[in-house]
């Protein structure tokens, strides 16, 4: 895919999709563990329907909260707080199914291992200012428009569910335009046309208007195609319409496809889970390499067994892109990073309440000062080394 013409296609989702309520709940239930517990172990899960909330996993701490009090504050903050979008914060029954870490779990990660075995996966490129590639990018931001405009009131007719999906031509490998757009916006009644079944045209227009246009500019040409609520309608949304689980959505939480996934999903894990800190921690070094200008692009697999502490293995490729043998970055890696589970706790900061943030709109790509994993700070380290 590197030479040729093609199309490459991402999606998002917003806070009101259901999967996405659950790995909030799943991480805001993390953040308080470690706001009065830094070494509490979570492993939290939540699942939702129609007027129902599990919250379970395994959980040991000296933390005490109220899982019911949490998460309904996380229901209001992402705007479920009315009958008419189907699901309402005051009224849904919250279910506390967590139980305690398995001991035999605990006794390899107390001595410094990684909590389970696995594969994770980091990577970066140069398409975007963020060393991440564009599709993904896009539909990230137009699921987080659809929220501002929502909570603005400048849309005052918004749910808080909506997906969105964003497909970028490429020629000879390079980002060139948006060839079509996906938007899908949970609205109330009041767009609807005199049938009843499909949105007013106006209101269509004012969608990609208000939020398409602020994002893709120039992207976008006459010959880009939007598609917005293709079914006519999206008033019933949210639980009310579909499940939900924590960690379902792992692509839309890491490069939309463009590259492989790890075994694991992030939301709900503490860092000793490898699952969560050691991609974070791929994606560290792969974005680093790329910042150095080592290579355009960089594919990073890194695997771990439970209960050890160095990866079993440490795998790079540069897809080409690379300006010296990726063996010699391989090599440079290993003397610049520490990749044990504590040594990637310690250099991320991993052990504060910081993880809500990450739940929507990606773990990657994000200007935000506590996603220390998207800092650049040892690219001249790693130049020097493999000088």
């Amino acid at each position: 895919m590197n030479q040729r013409d093609y199309f490459f296609a991402s999606e998002s989702v917003g806070e009101g999709h259901p999967d996405k309520v659950c790995d909030q709940i799943s991480d805001a239930v993390l953040d308080e563990v470690l706001k009065q517990d830094p070494r509490g172990r979570v492993a939290c899960e939540t699942y939702v329907t129609m007027g129902l909330i599990i919250v379970g996993g395994e959980i040991t701490t000296k933390a005490m909260f109220d899982v019911h009090s949490l998460t309904r504050k996380v229901l209001s903050q992402i705007g479920y707080t009315h009958p008419k979008y189907g699901f309402d914060y005051h009224t849904c029954a919250i279910l506390n199914a967590i139980n305690k870490q398995s001991p035999d779990i605990s006794q390899g990660v107390d001595a410094g291992g990684a909590g389970d075995q696995g594969i994770m996966i980091g990577y970066a490129n140069d398409e975007t200012e963020e060393l991440m590639p564009l599709p993904i990018m896009l539909a990230h931001k137009l699921v987080k428009r659809m929220a501002q405009v929502r909570n603005d009131g400048i849309l005052k007719y918004l749910g808080p569910d909506c997906k969105s999906q964003v497909t970028v031509e490429y020629e000879k490998g390079i980002a060139k335009r948006v060839d079509n757009v996906v938007l899908a916006c949970q609205h109330t009644e009041d767009i609807l046309d005199s049938t009843g079944k499909k949105i007013t045209q106006s209101a269509r227009e004012e969608m990609i208007k208000v939020i398409a246009g602020p994002i893709l500019k120039g992207l976008a040409d006459k010959k880009t195609k939007y598609y917005v609520n293709e079914t006519g309608k999206f008033v019933v949304g949210g639980p009310q319409s579909d499940t939900g689980m924590t960690g379902r959505k792992i692509v839309v939480d890491t490069y939309g496809g463009v590259t492989s996934h790890g075994g694991g999903a992030f939301s709900g894990k503490d860092p000793s889970k490898v699952d969560r800190s050691a991609t974070y921690m791929a994606r560290y070094v792969a974005k680093n390499i790329v910042a150095a200008k080592l290579a355009k692009k960089c594919f990073i697999q890194l695997a771990y067994c439970i209960g050890k502490a160095e990866p079993v293995n440490l795998f790079i490729d540069t897809l080409g892109t690379g300006k010296v043998a990726d063996e010699k970055i391989e090599k440079a890696v290993r003397r610049v990073f520490d990749l044990t589970p504590q040594g990637i706790i310690k250099t991320l900061d991993l052990l504060k309440p910081k993880f809500l943030k990450t739940a929507c709109y990606g773990h990657f790509g994000r200007t935000e000062d506590s996603f220390t994993w998207e800092k650049t700070d040892r690219a001249d380290d790693l130049k020097k080394e493999v000088k």
